[in-house]
């Protein structure tokens, strides 16, 4: 697609250009404002497998290495209390946040503590969909996000995971189970691997319909070229020609209509199938009112439904009427599926994490054991900074608006001063030009299909700025920490 190459190529030159650090001293990241909601973005990043497509800061697992960094991580927390922040929101990324439970749990319920917590988003590995784990996570997190990539046991021993989290079976009844101890969770996938087809695509849709899972989150294999050569030796070279093919059919199969599958009214971006779209690449449970899959020949019957939190899945039988027949895993309220789109802004704390505030993007430095000297002196951990133009803080509400799904044009001018057509006009015209806009008034923007693609196409090559970013900062490990990364 002329459109997708020609949008890679501009946002990777782009993020190029903007993307860079500078060094960054400051003790303290800057106070907040005040009426801005903030959301905690929390780094645990400590891994049993380092997977090779990963670009997170992450080290192998020790006991020894990862107790006194939780310890470090809720000082460097009650630091940001002391400057006045309190958040609503809180999401633990990793690595794996799940790694030491007890310290994860007493770092959470401290941040119950301390600030105005609603919600907590954490992220897990398959093998800790345990009863003891979920037994004590269950009411301190919310939203638990399974990293399962895919559900194919080829893929899955490529990327080397299959001997640590199970077959794709085993892990397809892990969320099953684990799903009524959470409002939402969320099955993490990863497509366009080299090795993946559409059919073994199709099947990990169907299992993610089958695990019962409320959200499900479709991220594009993203090559950044610090993982390049890992991917090109354990999954091969990725290939984004066929991107586009293999989106149109996870949006088609999530979000379209299941001929005698009735889930009440269309949605927002036109949805009538399983799903609805919670952003671009990140999609939300819809309730199944009434089904007739009886009646249907056996080989049309791919539809599968929880029909009680906990039950196995199975098919559902001929129903006539439009009366609720099954209760739906749909979480009660939206939850977060990408914080950068939900909050603005965000501190970060832990090592590796990345905050934005205001105009400025800080990385907190790479090396545990430099967090922990920075934390213990009584510093907060901010290795680099870079800072953000107007242009360029245009350009980023502009996308993580559209990835969310809609723009809202009369706050973009009274944010920047100038109208989204003034401010961005060459970007306006490239969308525009593309079919991007279902609605362009002078409210606001909204995405087509193609649309939505095209801001898929965006995110990833964003992200694998940012990745780059993370590798400015992985570059200054020296000594034990870097022989563990790069051997």
């Amino acid at each position: 697609m002329l459109s997708e190459r020609l949008l890679s190529t501009v946002v990777r030159e782009t993020t190029k250009q903007y993307l860079k650090l500078d060094s960054c001293t400051d003790a303290r990241m800057p106070a907040p404002k005040p009426g801005q909601p903030y959301m905690l973005y929390m780094h645990v990043p400590f891994c049993e497998r380092l997977c090779p497509y990963c670009s997170f800061n992450r080290f192998p697992f020790s006991e020894d290495r990862a107790r006194p960094y939780f310890a470090n991580m809720r000082k460097e927390m009650m630091m940001l209390k002391e400057l006045g922040y309190d958040f609503d929101s809180v999401y633990i990324g990793g690595g794996t946040p799940t790694i030491m439970l007890d310290e994860l749990c007493e770092t959470i319920d401290l941040a119950r503590d301390t600030f105005s917590i609603k919600e907590v988003s954490s992220e897990t590995n398959p093998n800790h969909l345990i009863p003891s784990y979920l037994e004590k996570l269950k009411g301190r997190v919310q939203r638990l996000s399974v990293g399962v990539q895919s559900f194919d046991d080829n893929l899955l021993k490529q990327m080397d995971r299959y001997d640590k989290y199970g077959c794709g079976q085993e892990i397809l009844e892990r969320i099953a189970e684990a799903s009524p101890y959470f409002v939402s969770m969320n099955a993490d996938m990863i497509f366009n691997f080299p090795a993946q087809t559409e059919d073994t695509l199709v099947h990990d849709i169907e299992m993610v319909i089958e695990s019962g899972a409320s959200q499900t989150t479709f991220y594009p294999l993203m090559a950044s070229p610090s993982v390049e050569r890992s991917l090109a030796r354990t999954v091969g070279k990725v290939d984004y020609e066929r991107e586009g093919r293999f989106y149109e059919i996870i949006t088609s199969l999530l979000t379209d209509e299941v001929p005698g599958v009735y889930t009440g009214p269309e949605g927002e971006q036109g949805e009538k199938g399983l799903f609805n779209f919670g952003s671009a690449w990140t999609f939300n449970r819809r309730p199944v009112l009434a089904r007739d899959v009886q009646t249907r020949p056996a080989e049309q019957r791919r539809e599968y439904v929880k029909l009680q939190p906990g039950s196995a899945p199975e098919m559902v039988t001929l129903v006539e009427t439009d009366a609720p027949v099954a209760e739906a895993p749909v979480a009660s309220q939206p939850m977060i599926d990408e914080y950068v789109v939900d909050y603005e802004e965000y501190p970060a704390i832990g090592s590796g994490g990345i905050t934005y505030l205001g105009s400025s993007l800080f990385v907190n430095t790479f090396s545990v054991k430099d967090y922990n000297a920075a934390i213990e002196s009584g510093r907060m951990s901010m290795m680099g900074k870079t800072t953000f133009n107007l242009r360029e803080r245009m350009r980023y509400r502009f996308m993580m608006q559209l990835f969310g799904l809609r723009l809202d044009k009369k706050a973009f001018e009274r944010d920047f001063g100038v109208s989204i057509d003034r401010g961005l006009p060459a970007e306006m015209t490239f969308m525009r030009a593309c079919g991007a806009f279902a609605t362009d008034n002078e409210y606001e923007l909204t995405l087509t299909a193609k649309g939505r693609y095209l801001m898929v196409v965006m995110m990833r090559q964003f992200f694998i700025g940012v990745n780059n970013l993370r590798d400015q900062a992985r570059a200054a490990l020296t000594g034990e920490e870097r022989e563990l990364l790069f051997g």
